[in-house]
């Protein structure tokens, strides 16, 4: 008996993974299909009105401090509060909430153009944004690209203010010079005005074992170090070469949008803490956040903003399949 249920269970194992397989394929048949017809998969910008999201919290809190009678004043004086701001409402000022969560490819670029496109649309005179903003840096041309997003906002005459909670170093940094004001924790890394290129190589690995490892370029720098052949000192030295000219690029960027940086002090490849950063003259303000967000949430409207990608047919099918599969394999017997 309990080969048999053994055997039984085989069947359904082997009969659920051809089921998975054969709707990944037919669903990424169908998706290439229809993306040939419409194109790719859009998204959309998604908002939320994050001042009343901060004022509903502290009526929550509100109703369970106050007695009866303190919580029936605060909430008549509430009400008086919001017919005023209702009665001000198109002349107040709105502030525009961005985040960016930067990694080695600085992906969440494709985001931030769209966020950034929708704000410029909708923008008046006295609009504002803030960008929360942490990343280690990465690579050069798509945090570089990053930058020039936030410069679109500075050449519509829209103040930009960065805020950075843990980090914006290197690449991150690189964006968030861009910016009118630049506010960081006391703890937050901040800095790292330098360029870094490292690669294994495998070249004696695979010269003692026997393994020849060829490649053919046209052009006397098409390659100048690489992971398996055997590096020159020719291709080391121009390798040297080009990061110096892209250090040089840095730093001459940072120093336009911050004159007053002694970049002989703070272009050195270094990070520092928010307070030692601010001596330096590497941010402008010390504080969190959360901090500036209430700030602006006690001046007007405080909207923040998400691109939201609709996933395609494979994607949902893929995560369809990969629950099913989940609960086949979970569920008990």
């Amino acid at each position: 008996m309990e080969n048999f249920f053994g055997h039984y269970l085989l069947f359904l194992a082997d009969t659920a993974t051809i089921v998975v397989a054969l709707l990944v394929i037919a669903g990424g048949l169908t998706a290439i299909a229809l993306n040939r017809r419409k194109g790719p998969a859009a998204g959309q910008v998604q908002v939320s009105d994050l001042r009343k999201q901060l004022e509903q919290s502290s009526e929550n809190v509100q109703q369970l401090r106050l007695d009866k009678k303190a919580l029936k004043a605060h909430q008549k004086a509430r009400k008086k509060d919001r017919k005023e701001k209702a009665k001000d409402g198109d002349t107040e000022p709105c502030t525009y909430l961005l985040d960016f969560k930067g990694d080695i490819r600085a992906s969440a670029v494709s985001a931030l153009r769209e966020e950034i496109s929708a704000i410029l649309q909708a923008a008046q005179s006295g609009d504002t944004v803030l960008l929360r903003l942490e990343s280690g840096g990465g690579m050069v041309n798509t945090y570089g690209l990053a930058a020039a997003q936030i410069l679109r906002l500075r050449t519509a005459k829209i103040h930009v203010t960065v805020m950075v909670d843990a980090i914006a170093a290197s690449g991150g940094y690189m964006m968030a010079v861009t910016a009118d004001r630049i506010v960081a924790s006391p703890f937050a890394l901040i800095g790292s005005i330098g360029v870094v290129a490292q690669i294994p190589n495998f070249h004696r690995w695979l010269k003692d074992r026997h393994i020849d490892w060829e490649q053919f370029t046209a052009g006397k720098f098409k390659r100048t170090v690489t992971l398996f052949g055997e590096n020159t000192d020719t291709g080391r030295a121009k390798l040297r070469e080009e990061l110096e000219e892209i250090h040089a690029q840095f730093r001459d960027f940072v120093q336009q949008y911050r004159p007053q940086l002694n970049l002989e002090q703070v272009a050195t490849g270094e990070a520092w803490p928010g307070n030692k950063a601010l001596t330096l003259g590497l941010v402008d303000q010390l504080a969190t956040s959360d901090e500036i967000l209430l700030e602006a949430a006690q001046k007007g409207k405080v909207l923040a903003l998400h691109y939201q990608r609709k996933s395609t047919l494979p994607q949902r099918l893929g995560l369809a399949a990969q629950q099913g599969w989940d609960r086949l394999w979970q569920s008990p017997l």
